[in-house]
């Protein structure tokens, strides 16, 4: 087994001469929870179809579970889950029928758990997939991602239709049987912040900054921007003539206790500006 469940190297992709992906590397350790966080069209969901392999890059390559993304063994595929923004559903057959299917191609599944999973998320088993609300059908992608328990998990806005007691089971039912590497991309930075071990920022297509949410927390620190002899190496990120610049203090630990530590949303504020 790699240390890596994730890696990716170089991974680029333009459409219409359009830079979406811009030779993104990085490495996640296994048991890692990633969170995936950029403003709507950084590449956050072009870089998880990369990963899975449903979607071949210009130039890179990247692999899950030390197998390449582009030719995943059925083996690997048995360990994964992957939700996407959009729910790829039958809309003609039921919840029930529809999880015994996906379920079937799957060696680890069993109905006792896709049925305790479909309860806690309050999903109805009963109405077609095409009759279903948008929350309902992301309850549904997030059900066939879990009941087979999967080792690692690739999840696009997982929680961005659902109400806030259901993102808390959901959170329950992701964390809560066994360590299993995930990176999830999702805008309520406050529900991530709870739960990641890192953070990797997108930002037009290229990876800003890829860490540990503890180094972040730890060293990074938002500074004045006119703070006199701030060494440049130090600089993370300075926006044109903004008031603040952040810096880390491992390139600069003549400046340690100076600065203002951030939230996740203010740290992905500061980056985005």
């Amino acid at each position: 087994m790699t240390d890596f469940a994730i890696q990716a190297d170089g991974l680029s992709m333009r459409r219409d001469r359009v830079s979406i992906l811009d030779a993104i590397s990085l490495a996640v350790p296994a048991g890692a929870v990633v969170g995936l966080v950029g403003r709507n069209g950084a590449g956050k969901s072009s870089l998880l179809r990369c990963l899975a392999g449903l979607t071949e890059p210009d130039s890179g390559a990247s692999s899950l579970l030390g197998c390449p993304s582009l030719d995943l063994t059925d083996a690997v595929r048995a360990r994964l889950g992957y939700v996407g923004q959009t729910p790829d559903l039958f809309a003609w057959m039921n919840v029930a029928e529809h999880l015994r299917l996906i379920g079937r191609a799957y060696p680890r599944w069993t109905e006792e758990r896709c049925l305790v999973l479909a309860a806690r998320l309050d999903l109805p088993l009963d109405k077609k997939a095409g009759e279903l609300s948008g929350g309902d059908q992301q309850k549904m992608a997030v059900v066939m991602a879990l009941a087979h328990d999967p080792d690692l998990l690739l999840l696009d806005e997982p929680v961005s239709s659902l109400d806030p007691l259901t993102r808390q089971e959901f959170m329950r039912a992701m964390f809560g049987e066994r360590e299993r590497t995930i990176i999830v991309s999702s805008h309520i930075l406050t529900d991530l912040e709870r739960v990641v071990s890192h953070v990797a920022f997108l930002r037009d297509g290229a990876l800003q900054l890829f860490d540990s949410w503890d180094a972040m927390l730890d060293y990074l620190r938002l500074v004045p921007a006119s703070t006199p002899q701030l060494p440049a190496d130090a600089i993370v990120f300075a926006a044109p003539r903004a008031a603040h610049v952040v810096i880390d203090l491992r390139r600069a630990p003549s400046w340690v206790g100076a600065g203002k530590a951030m939230t996740l949303t203010e740290l992905f504020a500061e980056l985005n500006k």
